[in-house]
């Protein structure tokens, strides 16, 4: 018979006093532990390996990650001369794409330039396709009006030039002055020499390199305006991934800093096609007016190369000067007061005006900008130059100089 306690606890148990202890519930996602050994050793848990306040590094679902290498001499050395190969095939990588690189350049720029016309347009109702059509086939018209204009004059007047050529070396040898030069360098041998058929096969590179480079060329710019359309096309697309790279906590700042920049580069597009309109028009009633030879192809040329900064409105005055001087010599002279006259104006009336309200660059760095442009990346570098200046200078204003004021 048991003995009960007073408060009716059987007499000799030793149970503490209290309530009884709660009991945690199970964990169910922890391992069972009482399950039978399935021939696995115990690999501990996931977070065994974590530094002391990390997340775990592995849910679990591909196995528990091992512990951490040691760094030992031997890895450290071998993990540096991988990162030397890797950037190593990089830059052959770089060096070898060179050219197709040049290309995306040109084709983005262009896209980027061309932009605003296409959201002009879908602005009026067009979608974006037909927008995209619609800038295409202008550019494509103009690009043809160009070529049009150019070719037959310069294959009429190249036929022209060999045809003369003899009458031109008469007229130079009945010249005392020329005549004793010649004779006394023995000028003609040497450019007999140098004109036979083996010489100059061999500076234009046969009848195979001329056609390699035509088809180079006539690929180069297929390519470039393929790349464009397609820039243009999925524009926005492109622009919303490459903002999508950036954090989030620093994406809409990056996107405003973008955006300005994209449109401080269409600005600058515009402005210079402008400029260089009013040139080729400008020209082009100058040509009528003193009578020159083609006009409007010389005015097409005068246009196209007021599009090099710096450099290109003396290249177009320098042709139009040419062929002034051929045609007549008082022509030729009113060519070069023309182009003196009209390259201040533009230089310091119309210039200033256009691009003030476009893109603000300082005049000394579009300078160096585009003398480092042309050394680096030819006509190419030159075109992208102050745009690429203009972009220095909004990210020097807006993120570098306000945090060096904070430090």
């Amino acid at each position: 018979m048991d003995h009960t306690g007073p408060d009716g606890v059987p007499a000799g148990r030793t149970d503490p006093v209290g309530p009884p202890p709660m009991r945690s519930a199970p964990d169910r996602t922890a391992p069972d532990r009482t399950a039978p050994d399935d021939d696995r050793a115990d690999l501990g848990d996931p977070g065994d390996f974590d530094p002391p306040g990390s997340p775990a590094a592995s849910s679990g679902r591909f196995g528990v990650p091992g512990r951490p290498l040691r760094r030992n001499s031997f890895l450290v050395g071998f993990t540096g001369a991988l990162g030397v190969l890797l950037a190593y095939a990089v830059f052959l990588g770089v060096r070898n794409s060179a050219g197709i690189l040049v290309l995306v350049v040109i084709a983005l720029f262009l896209a980027v330039g061309l932009n605003p016309a296409v959201v002009r347009l879908r602005s009026w109702g067009l979608p974006n396709g037909l927008a995209v059509t619609a800038v295409t086939l202008i550019v494509l018209l103009l690009i043809v009006g160009g070529l049009v204009a150019l070719v037959p004059p310069v294959v009429t007047q190249s036929g022209q030039f060999v045809e003369q050529l003899p009458s031109y070396v008469d007229e130079l040898r009945r010249n005392e002055a020329v005549n004793d030069f010649v004779v006394r360098y023995d000028v003609m041998a040497k450019v007999q020499a140098a004109a036979n058929a083996d010489t100059i096969g061999r500076a234009l590179g046969g009848v195979l390199g001329g056609a390699q480079l035509i088809f180079g060329t006539v690929f180069r710019a297929l390519t470039v305006l393929v790349l464009t359309i397609y820039f243009l096309a999925y524009f926005d697309r492109l622009r919303r991934v490459g903002y999508a790279l950036v954090p989030r906590s620093r994406r809409h700042r990056v996107q405003l800093i973008g955006d300005e920049i994209l449109a401080k580069v269409g600005a600058y597009m515009v402005g210079a096609l402008s400029i260089a309109v009013l040139a080729g028009v400008t020209t082009f009633v100058f040509a009528l007016a003193v009578g020159l030879p083609y006009p409007f192809a010389l005015a097409v040329v005068v246009a196209v190369t007021d599009l090099i900064p710096q450099i290109g409105a003396t290249l177009g005055a320098v042709v139009v000067s040419l062929v002034g001087f051929a045609t007549d010599l008082p022509v030729g002279i009113a060519c070069v007061a023309f182009f003196v006259v009209y390259q201040q104006v533009e230089n310091y009336l119309i210039y200033p005006k256009v691009m003030r309200r476009s893109v603000e660059v300082n005049e000394v760095a579009a300078l160096l900008a585009a003398l480092l442009g042309v050394s680096l990346m030819g006509v190419v570098g030159a075109l992208i130059a102050i745009p690429t200046v203009a972009a220095g200078q909004l990210i020097l204003r807006e993120v570098v100089l306000p945090r060096q004021d904070t430090r």
